[in-house]
């Protein structure tokens, strides 16, 4: 019931995102400039409700940084994603290692991997007739990706293998 409820979420999400590109690639060049901003807040937002619905605690530091993990692992190109996703896959070490504050996060490789992937999708968003379907389009897809990342990422956090240990089979 639960990730039935997270996909109703993510699909009201895309709905967003999509009516927000569309009002923002209609609007031109200057609206579009205002497309960035919003729909980070849509994805962010989309994040927190799914790590929210899957019981994990928002407020704390370590939990946001997992988020902007998974919004990284989504947006970033293959090779950064496998490091990514080595990184999530043992989250319960790497996370006891982090320091309590976010000062030492990586904003600078965050911030290109996610510019350099979403460029030329959203570039076309400026563009004036087509800005409105490209952005209603590209940002549908956007927010379908990063929520399918975000389930998978909790499905492999919650159900991790080294849980089910105890049924290894000895040889």
């Amino acid at each position: 019931m639960r990730e039935s409820y997270i996909k109703q979420q993510i699909n009201f999400y895309q709905k967003t995102a999509s009516a927000e590109g569309a009002v923002t690639g209609a609007g031109g060049i200057l609206m579009g400039f205002a497309d960035f901003p919003l729909l980070i807040v849509i994805k962010i937002k989309l994040l927190f409700n799914i790590a929210s619905l899957y019981g994990f605690n928002v407020k704390d530091y370590k939990e946001r940084l997992y988020l902007l993990y998974i919004f990284q692992l989504t947006y970033s190109s293959q090779q950064r994603r496998n490091e990514i996703y080595q990184l999530l896959n043992d989250w319960d070490v790497y996370s006891r290692q982090l320091p309590e504050s976010a000062a030492e996060f990586d904003w600078r490789t965050f911030q290109q991997e996610y510019r350099d992937n979403i460029d030329l999708a959203k570039m076309a968003q400026l563009l004036p007739v087509i800005g409105a379907a490209v952005g209603a389009i590209a940002n549908y897809k956007l927010i379908a990706q990063l929520g399918e990342a975000a389930m998978n990422c909790y499905r492999m956090r919650l159900w991790s293998p080294s849980e089910y240990s105890f049924i290894a089979v000895k040889d």
